[in-house]
Parts: C-alpha cells; structure tokens; sequence
C-alpha cells in the first residue's frame, strides 16, 4: 500500500510543523524550570488534553478497536477500565498533586528524598527511568511496524522520521513543545477517527445497521459475574478497584504524567487539569471503542475483508491492523494522510513526554543528586536538552531490538505495569499518609510489594493482574509499616510538611471551592456506570 503524493505532503508537512512550532515555543527558554515545566505558565486545558494524548497512544487506537470488535472475550467491557478515572481524580486532586506543586519539585522522585533520603529516590528513579525506556522502544517499534505496512517505506526510515522529529521539537521546546503539540495532536487524531467512523456508517447503512450487524454479546458493557479471582480479566470489580489503584499510581506517581500537571502556573491549575481529564477521557475513549462496533459490523457485511489482513506467527489474523488497512482501502486521498498524521501524532504524543520525563528525572535526580556541584544554571539547562537527545536516539535504536520479543511483550505490558504500579504506590501513600514510615520501611515496602505481585503471577495466575495494583500496594504498606516498626530508627529527615496530618475529614473539608468539583466528579462516575448498565 502506498500513499499518494498529496497524502505525503499533508505527513511531510505536519512532521516540519512540529519541528517550527517548538522554535517558536522555545523563546525565552532560560533555565531547567522553563524547560521541565514550561515556566509554570501552561493552562489547565492544555495540560489535560495533553495528558489524554500521552493515554491514547497507537496501542489504544488501533488495539481497543481490535479487542471491541474480535478479541475473544472482548467488546464493550473495555469501558469498565474507565469507571474508575473520575474516583482516582478526586484522590489526586486532595492528597498529591497539592502537595507535589506546593514543593515545587520537578522530579515527583525528590518527594520521595524529602520524605525518606536520597536511597528511596533514587531507587525509584532508577527503576522508572530502565522501565520507561524500555517500554518506549516497544512502542516505536509497534508503530513503525504499521507505518512500514501501510506506506511501503522501510522500517529503519519509519523509526528515523518517527525518533528524530520527536527528539528535534522536544529537545529544542522543551514541555511546551510537549503540551502543545499533543493539543494539535489529539484533535488531529479525534477527526480522524470521527471520519473512520462516518465512512463505516455510509458503508454498513447507518448506526442502527452497525449495531444490528454486530455482536450483540460483545454490546454488553458491564460483568458482573466474575470476580477477577477466577482466570476472567475483565469483569467488573478488577476493573473499577484494581483501575482505580492503577490511574492513581499512574497520574499521581509517574514523571511522565506529574511532570505535566506540575507545568500549571499554581494548584488551582493542577487540580483543574485533573478535573478536566476525569471528564473528558470517557468520551474519546467511548468514540475508538464505537469505531470497533463499526469495523466489527463492516467485516460482518464484508466477510472478505478478514482475508486481507496479514497473519501473525500463529497463522491468525493481525486484527491490530484492521483500522489502518480499512482506513487505506476507503479514505480518500487527502484524508489518509491525515490518518497517518493521526497515527505518527499518538506515537509522538506518547513518546515526547517520556523522552522529557526521563531526561527531567535523569537530570534531577541523578546528575544533580551525585554530580552537579558546581555546575552553573546556563550549564545544567544545555545539559537537559543533551539529555533529552540522548534518550531519543536510544530508545530509537533500542526499536531495532525487540523486534523478535515484541509480540509478547506487547500483550504483556499492561502486566508489567501492574507488577510496578501498585508497591510505588505503596511507597507514596506510606510517605503521605503514615508520619512513622522510615527509609528502610519504604525500601522494604517496594520489595515486599513487587515479591507479593511476583508470587501470585506464578504460582495464582486465575488472579486478574488488574487486582496486583491493589495486592502490590497494600503488601507494600504492610511490609513498610512492619519493617519501620522493627526498626525504631530516628527519620532521616523532618516530615513537617510533608505528611497529611490531619483526618480524612479534615481532607474532606474542601478547601475552597473544591468540593463541588469533587462532587461532580462522583456524580459522573456513577453517570457513567449508569450508561455502561445501559448497552
């Protein structure tokens, strides 16, 4: 499949644009705080669509519509993940990111040395940084990997445009770049699959005809009849308890999500961008869901199409890439282009802020925490965008080298992250929330939490990994609260501050006009789940 010239100049032109907006946005740059942090002057809104952009990666657009419309035991119960987004917001947004901004960190990791000692933060940097980076390759890979089919351009020139455009206006933009190009990328990306939509629709008849072609099993939204301890993923209460530990552990605990909330101009601006993404995640996520009940209904009325997908090593069909080849054989020329923009637009939204995050954390709690002594501010600020471009190109090479594992990995990954997500957690709730925590009971708690999550995808594999985000944290607060208490050690440094020290009704006494946001939110899960109930 080859795109025509207009499509490619429509991909050239964007890539270019990418390039000439972060110069404009890199005006005034003068220090690591207008680097990491856009100057701490970036609105709510933009912050908030740019944390969506980073969540609806190529895995998202191109894997959810697969599980909805193929997946053995897929469909619409991949909603139910998003039940828990408004409830994981409310805690972000009291016991947190207030907290994060009012320190004025850039690393969420030197909360962790303000709280416990330099071991704790730089243990979980390191562990972020090797996993992150990993993880980014397999992304690039998986990407490039649909780009070469759907192009015919090679797979070393697809990782080239893809690694060093991002690396260029993320290196010289710095997380304005990021934020605002992930704007421009979203909505890019929404108009694309709002018009893969509409052209389905035109083909199978109309919504009531794709809805009567398509599975009326996998319409149903909600299951209640599996409790996740039985071989079953994807029911209902792993979904909404384990999904509630795993966006708290995500939004509030990993660089790349933190950095950007911290980028607000004070915590009013935080909070928002946090309310904002509890709202309108549901809906983009709703919109790629219902283009798989429309791919799922076109394949009904055009049984030949599964044919034409390529088969994976297991001689099935590669449904991963049912919406590229749709969007190939029926988009006009002019809007595959802009189809592909859409797909290098999720891969470069979800790979600029890893690359920013992992040179932030390189350089804030690496360099800076063992070697920058006398390093001036101009010094550190060029060495942040080396960093930057450092990390680029090696996650761009590290792209040609998982080739031959990624299959596995790919469909692992959401394990992978669960193992992880639930004890660091573990290790900030302790912090926040339990004054008597020392830095051997925070240690202790990230081991024991990961063994916890380690033994029971071993030897309790009909446990769903969605409920490790709940075993690994709470093992990881038992471990750590033992251990501190067998090891009556004197702080290692001062918790005034940095510990809630009040009741929970006090933390529910909403300062300011917060509670009405709060209330909002609860109420829209519930609208939500109401919704779900209802397919």
């Amino acid at each position: 499949m080859l795109l025509s010239v207009t499509d490619w100049v429509i991909v050239v032109g964007y890539l270019i644009g990418m390039i000439g907006l972060s110069i404009y946005l890199s005006r005034g740059q003068k220090d690591q705080k207008d680097y990491y942090l856009g100057g701490n002057n970036t609105g709510a809104f933009p912050v908030a669509i740019s944390i969506m952009a980073t969540q609806c990666s190529t895995n998202s657009i191109l894997g959810a519509p697969a599980f909805v419309a193929f997946s053995v035991g897929g469909g619409l119960l991949w909603l139910q993940y998003e039940l828990a987004v408004p409830f994981a917001m409310i805690f972000l947004m009291i016991f947190l990111l207030p907290l994060f901004k009012r320190l004025q960190i850039i690393s969420v990791y030197a909360y962790l040395e303000k709280r416990f000692g330099k071991e704790t933060r730089t243990l979980l940097s390191i562990f972020f940084q090797l996993f992150r980076a990993f993880a980014a390759g397999v992304t690039v890979y998986g990407i490039c990997i649909v780009i070469e089919y759907c192009t015919g351009i090679s797979f070393f020139w697809s990782v080239a445009a893809l690694g060093i455009v991002t690396v260029i206006y993320d290196s010289i933009g710095g997380m304005k770049a990021v934020i605002y190009s992930d704007v421009i990328q979203m909505v890019i990306l929404y108009v694309a699959i709002l018009f893969a939509i509409y052209i389905s629709l035109d083909i199978v008849g109309g919504y009531d005809a794709a809805i009567a072609a398509f599975d009326s099993q996998r319409l149903n939204a909600i299951d209640f009849s599996h409790t996740g301890f039985d071989g079953k993923d994807f029911a209902f209460w792993p979904m909404l308890i384990g999904g509630f530990f795993l966006y708290v552990a995500y939004y509030g605990t990993d660089q790349t999500q933190v950095q950007r909330q911290l980028s607000t101009k004070d915590v009013k601006g935080t909070n928002m961008s946090l309310f904002l993404n509890g709202v309108l995640r549901f809906p983009l996520v709703l919109t790629y869901c219902f283009l798989g009940i429309c791919i799922g209904a076109y394949v009904v009325t055009h049984p030949e199409f599964l044919s034409e997908l390529p088969l994976k090593e297991n001689q099935e069909p590669n449904y991963n890439l049912a919406v590229p080849i749709f969007v190939m054989q029926q988009f006009p020329i002019g809007m595959i282009g802009l189809f592909m923009v859409g797909l290098f637009s999720a891969a470069m939204s979800s790979l600029d802020s890893i690359i920013n995050s992992l040179s932030a954390t390189t350089m804030q709690d690496l360099v800076k925490g063992y070697f920058s002594n006398n390093m001036t501010t101009k010094k550190e600020f060029y060495l942040s965008k080396v960093l930057t471009v450092f990390w680029g190109l090696l996650i761009s090479v590290f792209a040609f080298f998982v080739g031959g594992i990624s299959d596995s990995i790919i469909v692992s990954i959401n394990k992978i992250s669960s193992l992880a997500n639930g004890p660091i957690l573990g290790v900030f709730v302790m912090g926040i929330l339990i004054k008597r925590i020392n830095n051997i009971g925070a240690i202790i708690g990230l081991l024991g939490g990961f063994a916890t999550n380690i033994l029971l995808w071993i030897f309790a594999p009909q446990v769903s990994w969605l409920w490790w985000n709940v075993t690994g944290c709470l093992s990881a607060i038992a471990f750590g609260y033992i251990a501190s208490s067998l090891t009556p050690l004197p702080l290692a440094v001062s918790v005034k501050g940095l510990v809630h020290e009040g009741s929970f009704a006090s933390a529910f006494s909403f300062k300011g006009d917060w509670g009405k946001y709060y209330l909002l939110l609860a109420v829209y899960g519930i609208l939500m789940l109401v919704l779900l109930g209802a397919f």
